[in-house]
């Protein structure tokens, strides 16, 4: 008989009065810069010098145009950067736009009082006047340590923009953007094929880089206009991250350009020497681009001519014409928008961006919110509801809660942001205002998580869940000043569901108060129980989780589940569906797939039938991207053991919020079916480009037919897709494939290999 600490306690009782202050060794809350990859040798940045009490730091005085050079104005004091203590206001309303020829005023310059004069009295004849010191000059870094986020000139298909990390006056880390219409930055495959290596090859030549290397940097060849949009994004990330800015510049020149949050139009802003001299507004479609403008209807076209010269004239100002009302909001937020992206001086309190957080939770689950901030306003949200478990519920959530989140969605997007003082009957949806509320709150610790200027707190006040990622132990804890001062702890039954406090045994309640009082004393610093070393490292794992949603630190991975593959071979490969939160894996399903991807089941080889239970179960206990790596091959099943600790790997690297190497696709070999899975293709990736594909005709239980089963017209096709390849370089249907043939026979099957050649690089897709 196992001996424990018998307490008389209830799964229920909540043990309030004691607390501890947070200290997790476990958990890294700190996100480290990435360092420089390389060294310039011939512009080193000046390191700062000690900050003397009273001496005056220099004023930099450059041109927007040109590289910056520090003026030293030894009594002149540079503004202090205030501290964000208070949030900003989370709905701003557009104000008047500034007139076009306005200039700041100039920050009176202080002249040094010149050098006393002393006079001497009449010297000896053999004494010599003592030389007058020099003044000590003292160097000061021009840039303001810190990340900043910029875009290039506007173009029809969106434009160009970094998000840079500038220290001591190099560039430490970079994330290049390439976005859409609707200025959200797009997965590499879906920009055209020349960009694709351009990411890496751009990304290594400005990392490490000064603003004056960075401008010097080649383009890369085919990617011109991209590479050259990358450099004037950094140029301005740099002239935004100046110490002391030039009181003459208020606009970048160029096309500037701004979308409204709901997604209708677009607005570009032409400025030229701080005047607005153009406007052009642009309608979006439902998918987020542009429509062309033979195909406006009467009321777009309207609208169009109405709001153009009004927002030329009147910028943020302008005045609505009757009955388009609606339209004027919208156009008035994309000018909003593309004057922020304008402003050399961006005041958001903001790093724009991906950010991830929850609402208060419950015994029953929580709510969860994904939001993209652009100067400092929501432009993308998405709404989840999670159970008990932690794992998003999606369409079996409660009905109404299902039904709430399009809406919900629709009026964050509208407010272009949270709800400050959220009023559950004017802001909430009827029917699931707990949710409502809970996305609300979801959504504002996403917006704090995204400042620039985040308080010395590390973690949000309230109520929060954790799980491990074996799903034993649930825990509600409360925080509060950084301390935890309750935990609620429940245990997960067989089935995976919450076991009723009622229905616990005897054993099991002495049990969770033990570990209840453990955690409260000592964190997941506690001493496991003997006999039940697994549950109270499931309990201490729990609390980290619980810790880290309750964390102000935005992670490494996105939430959410994952789907990836291993490399493929002609009969088939390995696919892993994996779930992660706070980039733990909390879920996986492993399987083996044929030639036309259906899951083989227990048709599969025995030895494979047997290593997957095996592996699912091994993954889940290394429970990280890394730990995935070390797991034992099953023996004979090497080959698909391998496949699928890889298929793993490349799930995580679809989780990545930030692209460590960004590219089109995962090297590698990958299939894809037609969609009635009787033509396979199979394409090789390398260098993150598509560069050979073979073509498989399959029968109906999905076997390889062989040659002298085919017909002309699919041997026609097989050899145009097989043939028309070096192997080095792009394949000729590596982007943007399209149905061929001579004949009709042709054009059919090539319609059906088209289709498998698009599975094939969604499979490979990163």
């Amino acid at each position: 008989m196992k001996k424990l600490i018998s307490l008389t306690v209830s799964a229920a009782i909540l043990l309030a009065p004691f607390a501890y202050t947070l200290n997790v060794p476990a958990l890294n809350l700190k996100v480290d810069a990435v360092s420089a990859a390389s060294e310039e040798a011939d512009a080193p940045a000046a390191k700062p010098t000690a900050k003397p009490a009273a001496t005056a730091k220099p004023v930099a005085t450059p041109k927007a145009t040109a590289k910056p050079v520090a003026t030293p104005k030894p009594t002149a004091k540079p503004v202090e950067t205030p501290k964000a203590t208070v949030k900003p206001v989370a709905t701003p309303k557009a104000t008047a736009a500034p007139a076009a020829t306005t200039k700041p005023a100039t920050t009176p310059k202080a002249t040094a009082a010149p050098a006393a004069t002393v006079v001497p009295a009449v010297p000896a004849a053999t004494v010599k006047p003592v030389p007058t010191a020099l003044p000590v000059t003292v160097k000061e870094n021009v840039y303001q340590d810190g990340v900043y986020v910029a875009y290039g000139d506007a173009y029809s298909k969106g434009t160009e923009g970094a998000k840079i990390e500038i220290k001591d006056g190099k560039i430490t880390s970079i994330d290049l953007l390439r976005t859409s219409p609707k200025l959200i930055d797009r997965d590499a495959r879906n920009n055209y094929s020349a960009l694709w290596q351009a990411y890496g090859l751009m990304t290594n030549k400005l990392i490490g880089k000064t603003r004056d290397g960075a401008a010097a940097v080649d383009a890369v060849s085919g990617a011109t206009r991209s590479s050259n949009g990358w450099k004037l994004s950094v140029d301005r990330a740099f002239e935004r991250a100046l110490t002391v800015k030039d009181t003459d510049a208020v606009y970048f020149d160029g096309v500037h350009m701004g979308i409204d949050p709901t997604g209708k139009y677009a607005v570009f802003a032409t400025y030229e020497s701080n005047k607005l001299t153009a406007v052009k507004v642009y309608p979006l479609n439902s998918a987020g681009d542009f429509v062309d403008e033979k195909a406006y209807t009467a009321e777009q076209s309207a609208a169009v001519a109405a709001i153009t010269p009004a927002l030329l004239a009147k910028g943020t100002a302008a005045e609505p014409v009757a009955g388009l009302e609606a339209d004027f909001k919208a156009a008035i937020n994309a000018f909003w928008d593309a004057e922020q992206n304008a402003k050399i001086n961006n005041t958001s309190a903001y790093v724009d961006g991906f950010y991830s957080s929850y609402g208060t939770a419950r015994s029953v689950g929580v709510e969860r919110a994904d939001i993209v901030i652009r100067n400092g306003k929501l432009v993308d949200v998405k709404l989840f509801r999670l159970g008990n478990n932690l794992i998003d519920r999606g369409a079996t959530a409660y009905a109404e809660v299902v039904k709430a989140n399009a809406p919900m969605t629709a009026k964050l997007l509208a407010n272009g942001s949270y709800f400050a003082n959220y009023d559950e009957k004017v802001d909430g949806i009827s029917g699931a205002t707990e949710s409502s509320h809970g996305w609300n709150q979801a959504v504002e610790r996403a917006f704090e998580k995204a400042l620039k200027v985040p308080d010395e707190v590390k973690y949000f006040d309230g109520k929060f869940a954790g799980v491990d990622n074996q799903s034993k132990v649930l825990l509600l804890i409360d925080v509060a000043s950084d301390a935890v001062t309750n935990i609620k702890l429940s245990l997960f039954g067989a089935d995976g569901k919450l076991i009723a406090d009622d229905k616990l045994s005897a054993e099991q309640k002495s049990l969770v108060g033990t570990l209840t009082s453990g955690l409260l004393e000592k964190g997941v610093q506690m001493s496991d129980i003997t006999g039940q070393e697994e549950l109270s490292a499931a309990a201490k794992a729990a609390l980290t989780d619980a810790l880290t949603n309750a964390s102000k630190v935005q992670g490494t991975y996105k939430d959410g589940t994952f789907t990836a593959f291993g490399d493929a071979y002609d009969k088939g490969t390995n696919r892993a569906d994996v779930t992660l939160r706070n980039g733990k894996i909390v879920n996986v399903a492993l399987y083996r797939v044929g030639m036309n991807l259906v899951d083989r089941g227990k048709a599969a080889y025995p030895e494979v039938v047997k290593a997957i239970p095996q592996l699912t179960s091994s993954f889940l206990a290394a429970g990280t991207r890394e730990a995935v790596q070390d797991v034992d091959a099953v023996s004979g099943a090497t080959s698909s053991s391998v496949a699928l600790k890889t298929a793993v790997d490349r799930a995580y690297g679809k989780a990545e919020i930030v692209e460590a190497n960004k590219a089109a696709y995962f090297d590698g070999i990958f299939i894809g079916v037609s969609a009635d899975k009787l033509v396979n293709v199979m394409t090789y990736v390398e260098h993150g480009v598509p560069v050979k594909m073979l073509v498989y005709y399959l029968d109906k239980n999905g076997s390889t037919r062989t040659v002298n089963q085919l017909t002309d017209a699919e041997l026609a096709v097989k050899s145009e897709i097989e043939s028309t390849s070096t192997g080095y370089s792009l394949h000729k249907y590596g982007y943007r494939a399209a149905a061929f043939g001579n004949n009709d026979a042709e054009k059919e099957v090539s319609a059906k290999v088209v289709e498998a050649i698009k599975s094939a690089l969604e499979s490979a897709g990163k």
